[in-house]
């Protein structure tokens, strides 16, 4: 919702595969990927976007309840750009959109 109102164009996914076919049809520059979705999770759908289109520039942001050293690091692995976790202070997500370091 903050994003739409921010004037951007969005999608919304509630299940892993459904965010697969979303990134395919809609190619979005950025998007934020909760980890915990049904069917597919956050991590595997960072994993397969990276092996399917690794040419594209695409940012990743990962979502999560866990913030711990290791959720970070696999957050990483799987693909993600960044790793945020929830609660996430809307300035946050709008530095992000904006390509602002927080």
């Amino acid at each position: 919702m903050l994003l739409s109102i921010d004037g951007h164009d969005v999608r919304l996914a509630y299940d892993g595969d459904k965010a697969v076919e979303v990134a395919g049809d809609f190619a979005p520059d950025l998007m934020f990927v909760d980890i915990g979705m049904p069917k597919r999770s956050g991590y595997e759908v960072a994993q397969f976007l990276r092996e399917r289109c690794p040419r594209r520039h695409m940012r990743l942001i990962d979502l999560s309840g866990r913030g711990q050293i290791g959720d970070r690091q696999r957050a990483h692995a799987s693909g993600f750009d960044r790793h945020l976790t929830k609660p996430v202070d809307p300035e946050v997500i709008r530095r992000i959109v904006n390509g602002i370091r927080p």
